[in-house]
């Protein structure tokens, strides 16, 4: 890696653990470049702008979701397996959190409504993506037979997102200690909803 391209990275790396306390339009660039040793000049010759900064953070973010949760996951047996494997990682994800939480989290409830933004734009792709990730592993469930045929495979990672997203609520904000209990038998029924009937023979 060039010095140009490791100093960079190093910069994201910081931004993001300042963001993750700061959120993304709390973060100074003035004291990132002293904790940093750069001057703003020199940090702005990486990034143009703070939005390119915040831009860049979230790319890192996404980067590393999918390195530690969803890559691990796909490796597990196709179907149900695989959509098992895909929340328990989240779940760890989550509980391993930067202070702030999941930055993902955190971002979507600064940038709902700044609609000029590139990186809610970013944001807004990188969750859709998320989400049709989510459909499809339960599209594969309904091919291997372990999810019926007529499942609605959108409504299903509407609501596994919706379990996971309570789980960190619940577990960051509200420092419950049955989080997680509560969120994984969520998740139950939620597969229970979406198993394949096993005909009663008579």
């Amino acid at each position: 890696m060039a010095k140009g391209e490791e100093t960079r990275e190093r910069i994201v790396r910081h931004a993001l653990q300042l963001s993750s306390k700061e959120g993304l339009d709390g973060l100074s660039i003035g004291v990132l470049a002293s904790e940093l040793g750069l001057s703003k000049s020199g940090l702005f010759a990486h990034f143009g702008s703070k939005e390119e900064l915040q831009l860049a953070i979230l790319k890192m973010v996404a980067e590393r979701f999918e390195r530690e949760v969803l890559l691990p996951a796909f490796r597990a047996p196709r179907g149900e397996p695989r959509i098992r494997r895909i929340v328990d990682r989240w779940m760890d994800w989550v509980r391993d959190a930067a202070p702030g939480g999941c930055p993902f989290v955190a971002a979507s409830f600064e940038l709902d409504d700044k609609l000029d933004s590139r990186p809610r734009e970013y944001l807004v792709a990188a969750q859709r993506l998320l989400l049709q990730t989510l459909a499809r592993a339960a599209q594969i469930a309904k091919e291997e037979g372990h999810f019926r045929s007529d499942l609605d495979t959108e409504q299903f990672a509407f609501e596994l997102d919706g379990v996971l997203l309570s789980y960190s609520h619940w577990k960051r904000l509200l420092r419950d200690p049955r989080a997680e209990a509560r969120a994984r038998e969520a998740f139950e029924n939620v597969l229970v909803g979406s198993r394949r009937l096993v005909e009663q023979v008579s």
